[in-house]
């Protein structure tokens, strides 16, 4: 075999490896393909199988790229993916989201979403996941409002609230922990 054709299969060899071996490190394990992972079962500070973790996600920060998911939605998923991960049952996992500000976008319908950027909701397929996983999704009533929207406008699986901020001091005053994106 010539040194050209043996450097070659050599590098070839090294890019398969390396591609299974970031395949094999990043999982989603509670909601395929989203939220990805990298499981650390013998980090610090492991969450407990025997406790139901309730957490508000106030989300606040819409997408770059409307083309793409929302980040902090992915956030989301990969919450349950980590606890997933850690051998937390799902009915222990009280999760609620909540979108505010320009993270209202993310749940117009399709319709919606496709006459303000021309392309069908990228989270769309994510908040079904969400949804199935159990997660209640609210918009902020008031940031519907003020963008313009008729609620009528929203995926039909996201509920409207109040308001963000009440929802989030209600949610706490019952003993959740807040996050934010």
């Amino acid at each position: 075999m010539n040194h050209k054709l043996s450097i070659a299969l050599l590098c070839l060899l090294f890019t398969y490896q390396n591609a299974i071996a970031e395949d094999s490190v990043w999982q989603t394990p509670a909601i395929e393909g989203v939220g990805k992972i990298h499981p650390l079962p013998h980090a610090t500070h492991q969450p407990s199988k025997n406790q139901t973790y309730k957490v508000v996600f106030w989300l606040t920060k819409g997408s770059d790229d409307p083309k793409k998911m929302n980040f902090a939605l992915d956030s989301v998923a990969r919450a349950i993916n980590l606890y997933a991960s850690a051998g937390v049952p799902s009915n222990q996992l009280k999760f609620t989201v909540v979108v505010s500000g320009s993270t209202t976008d993310a749940v117009l319908n399709d319709t919606h979403y496709k006459e303000k950027y021309g392309v069908d909701n990228p989270n769309s397929p994510l908040i079904k996941k969400l949804i199935e996983a159990g997660v209640e999704l609210l918009a902020c009533g008031q940031a519907v409002a003020t963008h313009g929207y008729q609620n009528n406008w929203l995926n039909p699986q996201v509920k409207v609230a109040l308001s963000a901020m009440t929802t989030s001091i209600e949610l706490q005053q019952q003993g959740y922990a807040l996050v934010t994106f």
